[in-house]
C-alpha cells in the first residue's frame, strides 16, 4: 500500500502530550489515516514524500458553526442587530424554495472557499426557505462529497411562527400580518424526526464517513418542546451532534423570561434537551448558573466572535466557559452575518477579543486556547473528536501544511503565535482531507473553481432580483423589529454582554 510521508516538519499536534507547542515530527499517512507520528517514520518504496523542511503542519481547522445557505447573501447587509438582520436574510414572507441545482452550486462555492483557508471540517447548519426538502439536503451532501470536505450537515427546523418567538412582536405588528405569518405551515415534531430518520438512512456516512447528518432545532424559543427533546434522544441514539442556537442576543434572554419564566438553558434542562451531544451556537447571554448546567450535561459551545461583533450581539463569556470546563469551538457563522467562511480571521479575533475583558492579563484569551478551539475543541463540539482535530495515530489525516518561508513567518519566532496573529491563510501550501491533497498551492484539486464562479455570476442577476423583492416585502416588519430590539435592550436579564451598556441603554431610550 502506497502512503504519504511528511518528513521532519515543524508540527503542532494539538494532542494531549505537546498541544499547541511546535515540535519536529514526521507523519506517515496510509489509506487516509495517520499511522505514525514520530521524530522519524518508515519510508518505503512507492511512498510519496513531502519534505518538511521550512514547513509547518497543523490539524485542519473545524468551522464549528456556519450556514452555507447564506452564501448568496454575502456582503449584502450591515449595521443590523440579529433580529432585524434575520428579517432580511431569513425572510418571513415571500420565500420560495431554491432548486437543488442552485443549492448544490452555493454549497460547492462555500466548501471551496473554506478549504482554501484551511477549513477541513464544516458544521453546516443548513436552512432553506420556506422549508428544506430531501432533494435540497441531498444537493448539499453531493456538493461536499465532490469537493472533498468533511462536514456535519443539518436539517434545520423552526416549527413555531416567527412572530411568536420574539417578545412584543405580535402586539406591535398589524393583525393581518400576524395572521399571515401564523398561517404559514410548520412541521410537527414527528414530521421533523421522521425527516431526520430518512436523512440518516439516505445520507449519513457518505464520502467514506466524511459526511454526517446533524439535527438542528433552530432554538428553544423557535421550536416546540417535543421537537427539542425528541431531537436530543435521536441524536444520542445515532451519535449525532444536536446543534441549537441559544442566547445569541439580549432579545433571546428576554424571550426566555417571557415564554418560560426562566433562562432558555434552564428550560432546555427542564425538558431533557441537554446532552453531551448538544452544541450551543453562540451562548452569549448565559448566566453563571446556565454555564454550570452546560458543564454538568457535557454541552459544548461554538463561539462566533466576528459574527457576534458585526451583529452587535455582545461578548461571549470566554473565560467563564474555560474555567467551567465547557468545550469551546470556533465558528465563522454565515456569509451574511460575517461575510466570509475563512477561519483564520476568526481564530485571530478569538485570541484578541477576550483580552478586552479587564485588566487582569492572567485571564486574557491565549494562543493555545484559540488554536484548541479551532481544532480539537471544534471537533469535540461536532462529536468528531475521535476522528479529527489533532495529529494522532488512528485519526484521519485532515492537515494544513504552511510554507514557513513566507513573510508571515519572517522573522521566524514563535510559529504558534505567528500562525494566529500573522498568518491569514496565504502561506498554505497543501490542505489534506482524509489524506488526500484537496488544495495544492492555492489550487483546488477536486473541482473547477473558475467554472463554479462563472456559473454563479451568470445566475446572480436573477438571484439579486428576488432578493430585492423579498427585502421590499419584509420592510413592513422592520419598524416593529427595531422597536422589539429597543425594548429588550432596556430589560434587566441578570447579565451584561455589551460594552458601555449603560450609555447604550440611555441612547436607545432617547432614540
Amino acid at each position: 500500500m502506497n502512503a504519504t510521508v511528511i518528513k521532519a516538519a515543524t508540527v503542532i499536534t494539538m494532542d494531549a502530550a505537546t498541544g499547541s507547542s511546535p515540535v519536529v515530527r514526521s507523519i506517515r499517512i496510509e489509506d487516509g489515516a495517520i499511522t505514525q507520528v514520530a521524530p522519524d517514520v518508515d519510508v518505503r518504496d512507492g511512498d510519496e514524500v513531502i519534505d518538511g523542511t521550512d514547513r509547518l503542519v497543523v490539524p485542519g481547522f473545524v468551522n464549528a458553526h456556519t450556514h452555507s445557505w447564506e452564501y448568496l447573501y454575502k456582503g449584502r447587509y450591515d449595521n443590523l442587530p440579529l433580529e432585524l438582520w434575520m428579517l432580511y436574510s431569513y425572510p418571513i414572507l415571500g420565500g420560495r424554495p431554491l432548486s437543488p441545482e442552485l443549492v448544490g452550486l452555493r454549497s460547492r462555492l462555500f466548501a471551496m472557499e473554506s478549504l482554501k483557508n484551511g477549513v477541513t471540517t464544516l458544521v453546516d447548519d443548513v436552512l432553506e426557505t420556506p422549508t428544506q426538502d430531501r432533494a435540497q439536503l441531498a444537493a448539499v451532501f453531493d456538493a461536499y462529497d465532490e469537493v472533498g470536505i468533511r462536514a456535519n450537515i443539518s436539517g434545520h427546523v423552526i416549527n413555531r411562527p416567527f412572530v411568536d418567538t420574539l417578545p412584543f412582536a405580535s402586539d406591535l405588528l398589524p393583525a393581518d400580518l400576524v395572521a399571515q405569518v401564523r398561517a404559514q405551515p410548520v412541521l410537527t415534531a414527528q414530521e421533523y424526526l421522521d425527516y431526520s430518520r430518512a436523512a440518516i438512512r439516505d445520507q449519513h456516512g457518505r464520502g467514506g464517513g466524511r459526511l454526517r447528518y446533524m439535527l438542528a432545532p433552530s432554538g428553544p424559543q423557535r421550536c416546540t418542546d417535543d421537537l427539542l427533546a425528541g431531537a436530543t434522544v435521536l441524536g444520542l441514539e445515532h451519535g449525532l451532534e444536536v446543534h441549537i442556537h441559544v442566547l445569541e442576543t439580549r432579545v433571546q434572554a428576554v424571550t426566555g423570561q417571557d415564554l418560560y419564566g426562566t433562562t432558555l438553558v434552564q428550560h432546555l434542562a427542564d425538558i431533557g434537551a441537554l446532552s453531551s451531544g448538544t452544541t450551543f451556537a453562540h451562548g452569549i447571554w448565559v448566566t453563571d448558573h446556565d454555564i454550570e448546567l452546560m458543564a454538568s450535561a457535557g454541552v459544548s459551545v461554538s463561539h462566533n466572535p466576528i459574527s457576534n461583533l458585526k451583529l452587535g450581539s455582545g461578548l461571549a463569556p470566554w473565560r467563564r466557559y474555560h474555567a467551567a470546563g465547557v468545550p469551546v469551538g470556533l465558528g465563522s457563522d454565515g456569509c451574511s452575518s460575517s461575510d466570509t467562511p475563512r477561519l483564520h480571521e476568526v481564530v485571530k479575533m478569538a485570541a484578541l477579543l477576550h483580552k478586552a475583558g479587564g485588566p487582569d492579563h492572567t485571564t486574557w484569551s491565549t494562543v493555545d486556547e484559540a488554536l484548541r478551539a479551532a481544532t480539537i475543541g471544534g471537533a469535540r463540539t461536532a462529536s468528531l473528536h475521535e476522528v479529527t482535530g489533532s495529529i494522532e495515530v488512528g485519526k484521519r489525516a485532515d492537515l494544513n501544511v504552511y510554507d514557513l518561508g513566507t513573510l508571515a513567518f519572517t522573522p521566524r519566532s514563535r510559529v504558534d503565535n505567528q500562525l494566529v496573529y500573522s498568518e491569514n491563510g496565504s502561506s498554505l501550501e497543501y490542505v489534506l482531507v482524509d489524506g488526500r491533497i484537496v488544495v495544492d498551492h492555492g489550487r483546488l484539486t477536486t473541482v473547477d473553481e473558475q467554472a463554479a464562479i462563472a456559473e454563479l455570476r451568470e445566475r446572480m442577476p436573477a438571484v439579486a432580483q428576488w432578493q430585492d423583492k423579498l427585502d421590499l416585502l419584509n420592510d413592513g416588519f422592520a419598524g416593529v423589529f427595531d422597536e422589539v430590539h429597543r425594548r429588550c435592550a432596556a430589560v434587566d436579564v441578570g447579565v451584561e454582554r455589551w460594552t458601555a451598556q449603560e450609555r447604550g441603554r440611555v441612547a436607545l431610550r432617547l432614540g
